[in-house]
C-alpha cells in the first residue's frame, strides 16, 4: 500500500463527504429537517462533532477497502462508490424509515443524494489512489 496516496486520498474523501453533507443536509434538506424537528434530539447540533469523527474514520476505511483490490480506474471508483452507497446509505435509510416517523420521500432523497455523494467519493479515491503507470 502506498501510504502517501492512501493518506491524501483519505483526506480528500473526508473533505468531499463533508462538503456534500453540508450541501445535502444544511441546504437541500434543511426545510424538511425543520418540519421534523420534533423527532430529532434536542442537543443534536451540540454533538454533531461526533458525526465528523465518524466520517473521518469512514473516509479512511473507504479508501482502504478501495485500495485493496476494487480496481484502480475511474470506472472502478464509480462502481465502488455506488456499492458502498447502497450498503451505508440506502439500507440504513430504509431501516430509519421503519424505526422513525419520517416521510418516505426523505428516505428516497437520502438514497439518491447519498449515492451521488458516495460515487463522487469513489471517483476522488480512484483519481488519487491510482496505480502508477
Amino acid at each position: 500500500m502506498n501510504m502517501k496516496r492512501f493518506f491524501f486520498a483519505g483526506i480528500a474523501v473526508f473533505i468531499t463527504f463533508e462538503i456534500f453533507n453540508f450541501i445535502i443536509h444544511s441546504v437541500i434538506l434543511s426545510q424538511t429537517y425543520e418540519s421534523l424537528s420534533s423527532i430529532w434530539r434536542p442537543d443534536m447540533m451540540s454533538i454533531m462533532w461526533i458525526m465528523s469523527i465518524a466520517i473521518f474514520v469512514f473516509s479512511f476505511l473507504f479508501v482502504y477497502i478501495y485500495s485493496r483490490g476494487f480496481g484502480q480506474s475511474l470506472l472502478a471508483g464509480i462502481r465502488f462508490g455506488f456499492v458502498i452507497g447502497i450498503i451505508v446509505i440506502c439500507v440504513p435509510a430504509f431501516n430509519q424509515y421503519v424505526v422513525y416517523p419520517i416521510p418516505f420521500k426523505l428516505v428516497i432523497q437520502w438514497c439518491i443524494y447519498g449515492l451521488i455523494q458516495c460515487i463522487f467519493c469513489g471517483m476522488v479515491a480512484s483519481l488519487i489512489y491510482k496505480s502508477k503507470k
